[in-house]
């Protein structure tokens, strides 16, 4: 995947867009029964015929994938220079600038998407970098019930993906959950894989570790956080093998034995959090 396009730098805020098109959307077709559809979302100047052919080869019949591709639009951490992104943004820092006007209409874009799937069909969404930021925000506006601009949020998500990326809003997630038992609920509900390269010198590793810790905090019980000594700013095999085997159990793939399987690390999962806060807390 080419993400040539994504240098950090010094931003100078976010701008107001309008009318923006999003590209082409690229359908990687189930081989076997369909019982998955997933939505993933490219990095920054990346594109979704990328994600299509990263996706592809995975061992997963049973998945149909979509892979849209985000519109053209100045950014101001690369100058405004125009390439593809599902928001704007500046400088990545503790305390800088969410384009939530950017996030909610990509965020929508993609509930579209998923909105045509079968009743029985479950529906996740995934991505690399921005588009794990954008997955994660999605899996912020499902637990609220509303996107943040206030319109409900109506889609039943039942997974999670990002790799490499950022929670948008992770300072006042928790206070917004909290304000709310049918959020708590479903933020409780949701099963959420996150994994990120210790050497990644572009979204730094701090970012994807907080986000976990984030989203937990919140109230997120099934937080996978895998990290990758080594790894830079892109995905490898075998992270995408560990994603592939995620996704096979949690959702259930496959038949009765694996809605087995997926109980067990549901429960493993809640495990791995409860050690890791209480690592943490002991740091």
């Amino acid at each position: 995947m080419n993400h040539a396009c994504y240098q950090l730098g010094s931003g100078s805020g976010t701008a107001r867009r309008t009318n923006l098109e999003f590209g082409k959307t690229h359908v990687v077709r189930p081989k076997g029964k369909h019982q998955a559809t997933i939505v993933w979302l490219h990095g920054l100047g990346d594109n979704g015929l990328s994600s299509y052919q990263l996706l592809e080869s995975l061992p997963l019949p049973n998945i149909k994938w979509i892979c849209p591709t985000a519109p053209t639009r100045p950014v101001a951490i690369l100058g405004r220079f125009s390439c593809t992104a599902w928001f704007d943004m500046g400088e990545l820092s503790d305390d800088g600038p969410d384009d939530w006007e950017g996030l909610d209409a990509s965020a929508a874009h993609i509930a579209n998407l998923l909105s045509t799937e079968p009743a029985d069909v479950k529906v996740g969404i995934g991505g690399f970098s921005m588009g794990a930021a954008t997955a994660l925000y999605s899996a912020t506006c499902f637990a609220m019930g509303r996107y943040g601009n206030g319109l409900p949020y109506t889609l039943n998500l039942r997974a999670v993906i990002g790799l490499s990326g950022w929670l948008p809003g992770s300072r006042s997630l928790k206070s917004k959950i909290e304000l709310s038992h049918e959020a708590r609920r479903r933020a409780a509900s949701l099963p959420v894989f996150l994994s990120h390269g210790i050497s990644d010198d572009v979204v730094l590793y701090k970012y994807g570790e907080k986000s976990a810790q984030s989203l937990c905090s919140a109230g997120f019980q099934y937080i996978t956080f895998k990290s990758y000594e080594g790894l830079g700013h892109y995905t490898v095999p075998r992270e995408m093998a560990e994603v592939s085997n995620w996704l096979g159990s949690c959702l259930g793939l496959g038949g009765p034995s694996n809605n087995m399987a997926s109980s067990h690390v549901v429960e493993d999962m809640r495990n791995k959090n409860k050690e890791g806060r209480e690592g943490h807390q002991h740091k």
